[in-house]
Order: structure tokens, then sequence, then C-alpha cells
């Protein structure tokens, strides 16, 4: 869910005038890191070797 808000809200300050480029910046990298987060949990869940 944080990472779909963080999503909306880079869209939405992309959009804005003037664009403050660091915000946005530091709002991918957040994003990001909420992604590879997610990504990491979905790998635990899944199991490595079918049953």
């Amino acid at each position: 869910m944080e990472h779909a808000d963080l999503d909306a809200l880079v869209d939405r300050i992309s959009n804005e005038t003037p664009i403050d480029e660091l915000m946005i910046r530091r709002l991918k990298k957040r994003r990001l890191a909420l992604r590879d987060f997610i990504s990491r949990l979905e790998a635990q869940l899944d199991p490595q070797e079918p049953a």
C-alpha cells in the first residue's frame, strides 16, 4: 500500500511546476527500496523446491 501511495505521489508531484527534483529522486529511491523489500518477502514465501 505504501508503494502505491508513493507511486501516486511521484506522479502528482511530477506534474506540478516548479518540480522539486531532489524530492522526486528521494521518493523514487524510497519506492524502489519498498519494491525490493516486497520482492524479498515474496521470495521467502515461495518454496525454493517443489514439495
